[in-house]
């Protein structure tokens, strides 16, 4: 089903009124019935993402950043099993796996005295067993799994509808008896930049195209 612009911006006017949560987006399809699972959680991400980019800044104050680690500390002090961090992000609209990086790294420097390095944050993130803190460690999880657009999890995803759209094409190419070269036989001979796939010799690619 062809989606107008107007559609675009009903639901991302829609978007605007909700908080970027899984209940949310149960609510986006409800409103909007008519379109697709995979058309309206595309969009709810092209949306989310804007927003976090518009605010990001703000979020890494160190004024901010201070706040949220302290506010951290003082709700686990209260219910340690409550999920702070995921509530926390929620409540200042930001994305929960960036709020668990935000605290993770302010808990990792004030353990070591210095900067964590990014290898080490990201590590973590994806295996919260590593925290050397069962608490922070389940509120991280908690982040992670919760989070819809930002994290880990969403980075798999990503990866195995790459990784299957990647296939699908090089099953289109050998179809159509194209001549091209993988995305390890540039890296082999040196290439900086390698796309899945380039063709050895250009194609009009009209004729393979079914037009009504």
């Amino acid at each position: 089903m062809k989606l107008s612009k107007a559609q675009y911006d009903e639901i991302a006017q829609f978007l605007g009124h909700v908080q970027p949560t899984r209940q949310s987006l149960r609510k986006l399809k409800k409103r909007f019935p008519s379109q697709s699972q995979s058309t309206l959680l595309s969009i709810f991400s092209q949306e989310y993402q804007k927003q976090i980019k518009r605010t990001h800044a703000k979020h890494h104050t160190a004024e901010a950043i201070e706040t949220y680690y302290q506010r951290y500390l003082s709700g686990v002090v209260k219910n340690a099993g409550a999920p702070v961090l995921l509530e926390l992000a929620n409540e200042v609209d930001f994305a929960p796996s960036l709020m668990a990086r935000i605290v993770l790294e302010r808990f990792l420097q004030e353990q070591e005295g210095t900067i964590p390095s990014k290898t080490l944050i990201n590590s973590m993130l994806r295996d919260p067993s590593q925290i050397p803190d069962g608490v922070l460690a389940n509120q991280v999880y908690q982040c992670t799994v919760n989070d819809c657009c930002y994290g880990p999890l969403v980075d798999c995803i990503k990866h195995a509808i790459g990784h299957e759209h990647e296939v699908l094409l090089r099953e289109m190419l050998l179809e159509k008896n194209l001549s091209f070269l993988a995305e390890e036989q540039l890296r082999a001979k040196g290439y900086d930049k390698t796309p899945d796939f380039i063709l050895e010799v250009p194609v009009d690619i009209g004729q393979y195209l079914d037009y009504p």
